[in-house]
């Protein structure tokens, strides 16, 4: 899961968010500081902002994947604002290595491949418009459930009639700094393990 920090583009706002939400029935609850986001109709929660997050946390500007200690952290901050509930999310990395095994063309789009991708656990499947994919790349894959720098969330999707769980990331979907502008996914050197954590 990443966090976020930006203090230049927001402010000294930290930004930890779960999921998107239809604008029209997001709802928001001050506790001090920490700003919860939820659907006033279902209630779930979207994700949280922590104002003046500097004063609770030291973190430079950027994206910050959440690991345990920065999770301890966090959880003191909304103790301290009198927050109800703790902050209890899956550490693991929505953002990993993957190995293109298959690559196939899309039978309804041209300009779609159909990939069989290996992220460690599992062999997943992912429709790809990059115009670089191939088979054999060892590629940056956003899992279900990611949250992308934009605020996209990452989801099962079907694309011309294809299952897609998951997405490979170019690096400016990835908010990569000096990112190249042309299009293309995100081919990593070397030979990575497929499933280890992308280190942004």
């Amino acid at each position: 899961m990443e966090i976020f920090l930006n203090k230049k583009g927001i402010g000294d706002v930290l930004v930890i968010p779960f999921k998107q939400g239809d604008r029209y029935q997001v709802a928001y609850q001050r506790y001090g500081d920490v700003t919860e986001i939820y659907n006033q109709e279902t209630k779930q929660v979207l994700g949280y902002n922590l104002f003046n997050a500097s004063t609770y946390i030291d973190l430079e500007d950027g994206q910050h994947s959440l690991n345990q200690s920065l999770l301890d952290e966090i959880n003191k901050a909304f103790a301290n604002n009198n927050v109800p509930n703790p902050l209890d999310v899956d550490l693991s990395s929505k953002f990993v290595v993957g190995f293109v095994k298959e690559k196939q063309k899309h039978e309804n789009a041209d300009k779609l491949n159909v990939c069989q991708v290996d992220i460690g656990e599992e062999v997943v499947q992912i429709v790809c418009g990059a115009p670089n994919v191939e088979a054999g790349q060892h590629v940056v894959v956003a899992k279900v459930g990611a949250i992308m720098p934009s605020g996209m969330e990452i989801k099962e999707a079907n694309l011309r009639g294809v299952d897609s769980f998951g997405m490979i990331c170019s690096q400016q979907e990835l908010g990569l700094p000096n990112a190249p502008k042309e299009k293309g996914i995100y081919v990593l050197e070397g030979n990575e393990e497929p499933g280890t954590a992308f280190q942004f």
